[in-house]
């Protein structure tokens, strides 16, 4: 039952007032007081409202204008009962749509302000949220706007952020390809500074505890081992409590006044780095893999420039121009990109159309490749695994060389690191799985206190400890020197330290070089 409520409620008509709505109130439930023309309110108007509320505990007040609204706040009335304030009108007829997420759709209403509309009509749950994560991430360190008002727009509700003359960086893409890297290099920043932030535990979401329904979601629709080895690789990623914003994409990154600022912040989560790889992979690739328009249609630009910034900006967020470690991440992001796609496509009812089930059939197909190669889907910024094949030595080295690059390393100690690296090596691609191949993990650390570097080498090959082998005799003639282990002498010399052992079906070799 709705009952309006007008004019003034004071101490001069509050009995009257009172008595009518009792009149009207009796055996009612659900019951609804629609305060839109109520201008004052004393504390005898406030006294029958709480007498009221005590014989109906489901009593609600809504449309109340601020002025109002600050007085029942004040008092606590807030808190005890359900009170919904009167929220200004806001037209998006002819607005620019700047931002799309899953939650709701970003409008820049005039030059300083710009609208985020939300999906759901009951949206005023998912504004909350929304300020509250918002207002965490500015805590924590994370340039952000924040919401300084709630509207009405059509059926649904929009949150309001000042963008004095923001830009996306998916319209500055769009519209001015010559600063591409330096929209790489503060995308991929600002990726670094949100994954860096570690967040109060219980403050936001899981994002593992999502993807482990993904993964659960797929069994129905992958072979069985298939969707064992799925389920069981995400289950494999350890809780981590570092910042994820979860739709991460040119169109929510705003350049405001030479000030970089995330927006759209619905989708903050906690979780490990993949699981928003994942989701960037599907925003610059994975939903446009078959038709090619759908990347300009929520992006802005065509396609050749997503994959070009999405491999830039891989590359600047690993520190590497590795294409191995570029690819051995990527892949490990289509795993989590394609079942996000398939989960998504199935539950939309991509199964009964044409276009539905050939993307979801490529989307699968791609899956299941994937999981063929696929042990695990963490990453290590300083690990490059890679083909144990003399080949690859000059991309052992060259990974070698940008981690060392910001280690302030002198030449005569990085010509002894890269000696020392190729020597393992190549050891390595030459015996460990001779006469096959195999992979091999070179793990490269730099830190401080003292400052020095520490190398790891590791391989499934035949167990070898290469620190058992005798040195060989410098003071023997040449015709008595045994031809070859100069290169394992040679890494002991050059190196403070050399460790050795054989763990879990793994030789690691261990170096470390002091630069202090």
């Amino acid at each position: 039952m709705i009952l309006p409520i007008k004019g003034r409620i004071d101490s001069a008509n509050a009995a009257q007032v009172e008595q009518a709505l009792q009149s009207q109130i009796a055996g009612q439930t659900d019951l609804v007081l629609d305060a839109q023309d109520l201008e004052y309110i004393s504390s005898a108007g406030l006294r029958v409202i709480l007498r009221i509320r005590k014989e109906h505990p489901e009593l609600r007040i809504v449309n109340v204008n601020s002025e109002v609204y600050e007085i029942l706040d004040m008092t606590g009335f807030t808190e005890m009962m359900t009170v919904e304030k009167a929220y200004r009108v806001v037209s998006i007829a002819g607005a620019e749509e700047i931002g799309h997420g899953a939650n709701g759709t970003i409008y820049r209403i005039d030059k300083d302000n710009v609208v985020k509309v939300y999906n759901n009509p009951e949206a005023l749950k998912d504004i909350q949220h929304e300020r509250e994560v918002a207002k965490l991430a500015l805590i924590l360190g994370i340039p952000t706007a924040i919401s300084y008002d709630v509207v009405k727009v059509g059926d649904s509700y929009g949150s309001v952020f000042e963008l004095l003359n923001a830009r996306s960086f998916a319209k500055i893409l769009a519209n001015e390809p010559e600063k591409l890297d330096w929209c790489v290099a503060e995308f991929a920043k600002m990726l670094r500074l949100i994954h860096g932030t570690e967040v109060p535990a219980g403050k936001l979401p899981d994002m593992r505890e999502r993807a482990l329904d993904w993964a659960s979601f797929m069994k129905d629709y992958l072979p069985e081992d298939a969707a064992q080895k799925l389920y069981a690789l995400v289950a494999a990623v350890p809780h981590d409590d570092h910042m994820l914003h979860g739709d991460y994409h040119t169109k929510n990154l705003e350049l405001q006044n030479d000030e970089v600022l995330l927006i759209d912040m619905d989708t903050l989560s906690v979780g490990n780095p993949i699981f928003e790889l994942g989701s960037m992979y599907n925003a610059f690739l994975g939903f446009s893999e078959l038709d090619h328009s759908i990347v300009r249609k929520y992006q802005g630009f065509d396609r050749e420039l997503s994959a070009t910034f999405w491999q830039k900006s891989l590359a600047a967020y690993l520190g590497t121009s590795c294409p191995t470690k570029i690819r051995e991440v990527e892949d490990k992001a289509r795993v989590i990109g394609y079942t996000r796609l398939i989960r998504r496509a199935i539950r939309r009812d991509g199964l009964q159309t044409e276009t539905g089930r050939a993307e979801i059939a490529h989307w699968k197909g791609e899956l299941l490749e994937l999981l063929r190669s696929t042990d695990t889907l963490l990453f290590d910024r300083n690990e490059l695994e890679i083909e144990a094949v003399r080949e690859n030595l000059e991309e052992v080295l060259a990974f070698l060389g940008e981690r060392l690059e910001a280690a302030d390393c002198t030449p005569k100690a990085r010509m002894q690191l890269e000696l020392a690296v190729e020597e393992i090596f190549i050891n390595i691609a030459s015996y460990a799985y001779n006469p096959d191949t195999g992979k091999a993990t070179v793990r490269i650390e730099v830190s401080g206190d003292p400052l020095h570097v520490t190398i790891t080498f590791i391989d499934r090959g035949v167990p070898y400890d290469p620190l058992a082998k005798a040195d060989p005799d410098l003071s023997a003639s040449a015709q008595e020197r045994t031809v070859g282990g100069l290169g394992i002498f040679l890494t002991k010399k050059l190196m403070d330290d050399v460790v050795y052992e054989y763990r879990g079906g793994r030789n690691i070799l261990t170096l470390k070089k002091n630069l202090e």
